[in-house]
């Protein structure tokens, strides 16, 4: 179809963006020529909108419904937006996690319709004709994996793509990015999946890993065509194997506008979720002692900010690493073992090895934070400790989806008599003990990266620096009222998740300005032009 020429009749219909199905007045029925090709009677969107919501809580299992708002969202783009949008705390877990999960693991069985670009190991040399196949130009947001550390569950290949897809949709729905600006990618680089690789329905190569000079050659190829057929584009690493997140991190975050939200949008939320934790606890900042369960990017990410966050403080960052603690499968992490990692080398300190309880006797931490992608090791005895040790234990069990966190709401609260701040990765129903009602603060990324990548691409950011990320924690937890503290929450409702991520928008653009990585004139209100830019899908 010409782009000159007015789209009509299946044209409107079959196109997502376009189409409002039954939702069509008579006269723009007239106008698109869709007359006799829809049900007569014209639906009023509150009760389009009631329709489809009814439609997917008929469904009987969570995956049902990932699938039924897949299908609603290649159909009718703005009706699924504005069912996220104002039912965000109920569809949330279904697009993303924990159901993304599910999703991702039966990707091939469930797959539909294409919804990204696929770049495969055998593209090399062909990458940027390949991004020419998108139809959309002005593409602002990339999110691009790998498949190789996918959630906790691991190397899933192509069906990877998932991910991308469902953090796009929040960067819609919770931060007003446009959906046409939206890209998700699949660098399908092969799969050391074995399961996979012998499944007749995988939907990817079929061959092991790329590995070394060629998968990194691909990804260089992919970054320059990237930034050559998107200029404005921030690029968004999502689910890379630690030693890869860390090293394309370190490569690109100087040259590109990009980050790892594994690594930095989690530090993020988690530093917010520290700073909110201690006006309960009434510790001091530069005080604190935690430990980490998990050495991979996600904690190691968090440590890296807490420890710049604690050099603004006025520490050295020798002293503030000394607060920061890390356990591994090994044990505790020091500086005898030779079977670290150099992402691991700064936080390895001079002390006698020790299992993790040991560990926690002898460190006495405040804050106890779980990053290892296995359930339940966050054992009643370790949390029973940790109440004996603090008045007010703080226990972040961050890895996802929810039956790979480190304990649940229940056993927190229930094993420290009331007494621990508790939050996770994924959401966990409130709990109520001894006539208490607790609502466990959700840790989730879905805080900080749409925010993020709101306000560096509104801003014109060349990059996104660690102070942007620090100024977004430091927001975040300014906005968790009182209230929600003595409800034991330390994040804000996810409903008031459109105006958290405008505020921590302001707030990087503003950054972003002062550090000189982007230009806007002096007189612009800055907040209200984010604002009026954020997609609204009502029609």
């Amino acid at each position: 179809m010409n782009k000159d020429t007015q789209p009509i009749g299946f044209d409107v219909l079959f196109n997502p963006a376009l189409n409002k199905g039954t939702a069509f007045t008579e006269e723009e029925r007239d106008k698109y020529k869709l007359r006799g090709l829809l049900p007569p009677r014209v639906t009023d969107p509150d009760v389009q909108l009631h329709r489809a919501l009814e439609n997917m809580r008929r469904k009987y299992y969570d995956i049902e419904r990932y699938i039924f708002l897949s299908a609603l969202q290649s159909r009718n783009e703005r009706l699924y937006y504005r069912a996220i949008m104002e039912h965000i705390e109920e569809i949330m877990p279904l697009i993303y996690t924990p159901t993304v999960g599910q999703a991702c693991k039966e990707f091939a069985a469930i797959f539909r319709q294409p919804k990204g670009i696929y770049i495969t190991a055998e593209d090399r040399g062909n990458v940027r004709s390949i991004l020419a196949n998108w139809l959309e130009q002005d593409v602002r947001v990339i999110v691009v994996t790998d498949g190789e550390r996918i959630l906790g569950l691991g190397d899933l290949g192509a069906n990877g793509m998932g991910i991308p897809i469902g953090k796009l949709a929040l960067y819609v729905a919770c931060a007003g990015i446009h959906p046409h600006q939206c890209l998700p990618i699949m660098l399908d680089v092969g799969t050391n999946n074995e399961e996979l690789l012998n499944d007749p329905l995988y939907l990817g190569i079929n061959q092991h890993r790329l590995t070394g000079d060629e998968y990194d050659s691909l990804i260089d190829e992919f970054i320059q065509a990237a930034q050559d057929a998107y200029p404005k584009a921030l690029i968004q690493f999502e689910d890379f194997l630690t030693p890869n997140a860390y090293r394309l991190l370190n490569k690109y975050r100087d040259q590109i506008l990009c980050f790892n939200d594994d690594i930095q949008g989690t530090a993020a939320v988690a530093l917010a979720g520290v700073y909110a934790s201690i006006r309960i606890s009434d510790l001091n900042f530069s005080g604190l002692r935690i430990m980490f369960l998990g050495a991979g990017s996600a904690a190691t990410g968090i440590a890296d900010l807490i420890t710049y966050a604690l050099q603004q403080e006025g520490l050295s960052a020798a002293e503030a690493r000394q607060r920061l603690w890390f356990v591994d499968i090994a044990g505790l992490v020091v500086k005898n073992r030779n079977d670290l990692m150099q992402h691991n080398l700064p936080y390895a300190h001079d002390h006698p090895p020790a299992d993790f309880i040991t560990a926690i006797k002898q460190l006495k931490p405040h804050i106890l934070i779980g990053a290892t992608g296995f359930p339940g090791t966050f054992t009643q005895e370790v949390v029973e400790l940790m109440a004996e040790i603090n008045d007010r234990p703080a226990l972040f069990a961050l890895s996802n989806p929810t039956s790979r966190a480190e304990c649940t709401a229940q056993q927190a609260y229930e094993w420290t008599n009331g007494q621990a701040i508790f939050t996770s990765g994924s959401p966990f129903a409130e709990v109520v003990l001894k006539g208490k009602t607790f609502k466990p603060g959700q840790g989730n990324n879905v805080y900080i990266f749409p925010g993020i990548g709101l306000g560096s691409i509104m801003s014109g950011a060349s990059r996104i620096s660690e102070d942007m990320f620090l100024v977004a924690a430091q927001k975040l937890a300014s906005l968790v009222s009182e209230e929600r503290l003595s409800e034991g929450a330390i994040y804000p409702p996810i409903s008031d998740i459109r105006s958290v991520s405008l505020d921590i928008a302001t707030a990087v653009a503003e950054k972003s300005v002062e550090q000189n990585l982007a230009c806007l004139p002096e007189s612009i209100d800055l907040k209200q032009a984010i604002a009026n830019y954020m997609y609204d899908p009502r029609y």
